[in-house]
């Protein structure tokens, strides 16, 4: 199982991004998918989760902001970023909770390879 992610790159404060994250290989289902982050000298944190039937959670630092999707039919999560602040800047990392068709009984945590996101004037 593979999970790709696109969209990073630079904007300036008040702008707008979307990240996507696709996932590939030998999938059964994938139950939660979340976006992290992480800053230089900080630890990874949650950004938003949304569960297979469409729930969501949010940090609080990027509720009303950031919008998280899902498009189960093509396994993909979807980060849309509004109004920017710096200190949004970071790597973004997406995850997703996969059943593998060889492996039913298990859940297993996969991470993509990080977008970067830079926001500055």
């Amino acid at each position: 199982v593979q999970l790709q992610a696109s969209g990073g790159g630079l904007v300036q404060p008040g702008g707008t991004l979307r990240l996507s994250c696709a996932a590939s290989g030998n999938i059964f289902t994938i139950n939660d998918m979340g976006w992290y982050r992480q800053a230089p000298g900080k630890q990874r944190e949650l950004v938003a989760l949304i569960t297979s039937g469409g729930n969501t959670n949010y940090a609080d630092s990027v509720k009303g902001r950031f919008t998280i999707s899902r498009d189960n039919a093509k396994n993909t999560v979807y980060l849309q970023m509004n109004s920017l602040k710096p200190e949004d800047s970071a790597v973004y990392y997406c995850k997703a909770y996969v059943v593998r068709r060889d492996l039913l009984s298990y859940e297993l945590p996969y991470w993509g390879q990080g977008s970067q996101v830079t926001v500055s004037s």
